[in-house]
């Protein structure tokens, strides 16, 4: 069956959500794509922050942070209320029709909290299921989703995600759905994927799974890009059609056809 509709699903992060410029240039050029959206945003920064004014030292294992119940507090007022309704409002003052939301409305997004192996992460929540149906209705009815990654349990239990994996698994269920064309995007605060991360002209253009592992090995790939790098590649492995990372300008100049950097993900090496 021939694809008949494509849709951008797109996470942002990074500082690009204190750059108010960039932001600005990002959420516009969102707004005037004409193919259906669905954005994910993060907001580690800004938590990490009021979190030391407040006294809470944040913690980070593997570049994963911890949540224990004084922080889960304040991830959810900062995600879901903030800076949620602070992307709507932008979006609709360029004309976009902008719906925030977390993952507890509409039973959109279903999470466990995350077992204690090696260490005990608090009230994290690792993704069970997406309710796509929801988000489809709402796409077909013109509506632009703006999710926090806040989920539950279904049992009342609210849980923090990483908004990076929420993005895989909306992505994934979206091109799970027979008539979707799936692109999802990764927006940080470097162009892409770079070999040093000091130096920006070091960018991978294409990075397949081989690329992935050897830097790696090689300890230049760590933290937080870790995470949202397995997440590149399953989303590939699971039917999206394109996964980009990259900064807001460059994502902002791909969404409008101009010439652009970023790092594209791919599964097979490139054939010369």
């Amino acid at each position: 069956m021939a694809l008949s509709k494509t849709a951008n699903v797109i996470k942002l992060g990074g500082r690009v959500m204190d750059d108010q410029l960039e932001l600005n240039a990002l959420l516009k050029a969102i707004s005037l794509w004409q193919h259906p959206c669905i954005i994910i945003h993060g907001g580690g920064e800004q938590v990490s922050k009021l979190s030391k004014d407040l006294g809470l030292k944040p913690q980070f294992i593997d570049g994963r942070r911890v949540t224990d119940k004084a922080s889960l507090e304040l991830v959810i007022m900062i995600l879901a209320g903030l800076i949620n309704k602070t992307l709507v409002a932008k979006l609709q003052a360029n004309g976009a029709n902008a719906f925030g939301l977390s993952g507890v409305d509409a039973n959109l997004l279903l999470s466990e909290k995350r077992g204690i192996e090696k260490h005990d992460f608090g009230f994290v929540g690792d993704m069970k299921w997406v309710n796509v149906s929801v988000l489809i209705n709402m796409l077909d009815s013109g509506l632009l989703p703006v999710l926090a990654p806040i989920t539950h349990n279904g049992s009342g239990q609210l849980l923090n995600t990483n908004a990076d994996t929420v993005a895989y698994e909306v992505a994934k269920s979206m091109a799970n759905v027979c008539d979707y064309q799936v692109s999802l995007y990764y927006c940080m605060d470097l162009p892409g994927v770079c070999e040093s991360v000091e130096n920006p002209q070091s960018l991978i253009e294409e990075l397949d799974l081989r690329g992935y592992q050897d830097l790696r090995t090689q300890g230049k790939i760590h933290q937080g890009m870790l995470v949202k790098l397995e997440n590149c590649f399953s989303a590939i492995e699971s039917g999206v059609n394109k996964v980009v990372i990259s900064n807001a300008q460059n994502i902002a100049k791909a969404l409008v056809n101009e010439p652009h950097k970023a790092t594209t993900i791919q599964l097979k090496e490139a054939v010369n």
